[in-house]
């Protein structure tokens, strides 16, 4: 083996300390930013003279038990063992966070952190404490708009959410179990995520350690700008997991101004029922690869009815905004003001079209009618499909909103493919590979025509509302 001279080893030193130093240089140093924006974060309490219900993604779930030498033992039991989901009737208190938008006054938070609330206390960096008034509050997008009686107060920078680039650095200030002022970095993880049950909320997902008492605190950028609101955590302990997620900024401030002026939000509403293309529907629909929102279901006299929308179309695009997912949908058209014209780019039998659709006012609420089960009528054979189809009656069709003729009812499910997707007894079939089915003798020869090992979409009424499914018929 051949020895390294002395030069060598000096010169292979300077290398790896050079090296070293420039990738410590390489990594933010926060402190100039925690200086300069921690006044404008506060900490922000609230009293409920009744029951009150932790946030769904801030909710405990299987705390480990603690030993009781354990310095933080009396910490969870105060925020866990002792409020299990709810709080006792008696008076009782939250904390959460929030950061000063305005010199005069206005603070911005989460709906979560103030809901239900009888009195909203707001505490300074300096300790002083202010008695806030929520000017509006909306729990689709998660922002509450606060006003305390003070002038001259520090206040953040607005950024923007749109230039973060996935990897970036990113810092939240924030009162995490109610200690005040406490600060933690990460990196943005990903961008425009859809949660569980909400629909109107594009998230910045970080790895920033997050918190119960962080919800409401400022994510910044490293130019010291908030580019979101930390909202949410996905937890089975109640703590952090490495999954943390904020409100994008500019919609928080789209929020902020019509809480001002109307202490409401408006949203756009388009008036569809959508859902996502996987391979096999896109196989199914003739596209290339798996992209867009899929329209189950056009309610009537929507804006989307009166567009020319229809059942089985794909929307490509919003107001030139691709869609990747169907997600990426509802919070474009709610943002989308009221009267506008949008434009849309739809995938219908397997032609690219245009069509113009005005956006009308989202309902306060939209009744839409439930499935309900039959009463046996006849049924068929079982087809090549592992399926039994029966006819519905006249009043079954009215009470679930369709046509005269619309619909066939699943009676049975066999052995196949169709078992495989997962429909089920009591499924209702809409449409057959863009086919609207108008009974039973139309479906049955449909189903016979269709050749073998072909990917077909099936357009199906469930419970919980109409969905398409891609059959791959037998190949013998």
């Amino acid at each position: 083996m051949r020895k390294l001279s002395k030069q060598n080893i000096l010169l292979l030193l300077c290398f790896f300390l050079s090296f070293g130093g420039a990738y410590a240089q390489g990594l933010p140093d926060f402190t100039a930013l925690v200086e300069e924006n921690a006044p404008a974060v506060v900490n922000i309490s609230t009293i409920s003279h009744g029951k009150k219900n932790f946030h769904q993604f801030h909710g405990p779930q299987n705390i480990p038990p603690l030993p009781e030498n354990n310095p933080f033992s009396d910490l969870f039991r105060r925020y866990f063992e002792d409020r299990p989901g709810q709080i006792p009737p008696e008076e009782s208190e939250s904390l959460g966070s929030g950061f000063i938008i305005s010199t005069d006054g206005y603070v911005l938070t989460n709906h979560h952190v103030v809901d239900g609330a009888d009195e909203v206390i707001v505490r300074l960096n300096n300790r002083k404490s202010y008695e806030a008034k929520v000017i509006g509050s909306d729990e689709g997008s998660d922002i509450a708009l606060l006003k305390i009686d003070a002038e001259d107060l520090p206040a953040v920078k607005i950024g923007s959410s749109k230039d973060l680039k996935i990897g970036a650095w990113v810092l939240a200030i924030g009162s995490p179990f109610g200690f005040d002022a406490t600060v933690t970095a990460g990196i943005v993880s990903a961008k425009g995520r859809s949660l569980p049950s909400e629909n109107y909320v594009p998230y910045i997902q970080t790895d920033v350690a997050i918190n119960p008492g962080n919800s409401g605190g400022p994510l910044f950028d490293l130019q010291g700008k908030v580019v979101g609101i930390n909202s949410q955590i996905f937890s089975r302990s109640g703590g952090f997991m490495g999954l943390s997620f904020a409100v994008p900024i500019e919609l928080a401030m789209h929020v902020v101004e019509q809480l001002r002026e109307d202490g409401h939000v408006t949203r756009g509403y388009l008036g569809v029922l959508i859902q996502d293309v996987d391979r096999n529907l896109a196989e199914s629909f003739g596209m290339s690869r798996p992209r867009g929102a899929l329209v189950a279901r056009v309610i009537k006299d929507s804006p989307a009815e009166k567009g020319g929308l229809q059942v089985g179309d794909i929307i490509l695009a919003f107001n030139q905004q691709q869609l990747h997912d169907s997600s990426q949908l509802p919070p474009l058209v709610g943002a989308t003001a009221v009267g506008e014209e949008a434009a849309l780019e739809v995938l219908r039998n397997g032609e690219e079209i245009s069509l113009r659709v005005r956006i009308d006012k989202l309902p306060a609420e939209d009744d839409q009618p439930q499935p309900e089960k039959p009463k046996a009528p006849e049924a068929t054979e079982s087809n090549k499909l592992g399926l039994v189809f029966s006819e519905l009656a006249t009043e079954e069709r009215e009470r679930l909103d369709l046509s005269a003729d619309e619909g066939v009812r699943i009676k049975e499910v066999r052995e196949g493919p169709a078992a495989a997707a997962g429909v089920k007894p009591g499924d209702i079939v809409l449409m057959v590979d863009g086919e609207k089915i108008t009974g039973l003798p139309q479906l049955e020869k449909i189903i016979r025509d269709i050749p073998k090992g072909k990917t077909v979409a099936l357009l199906l009424l469930k419970p919980q509302g109409p969905v398409f499914i891609a059959l791959r018929t037998p190949e013998k």
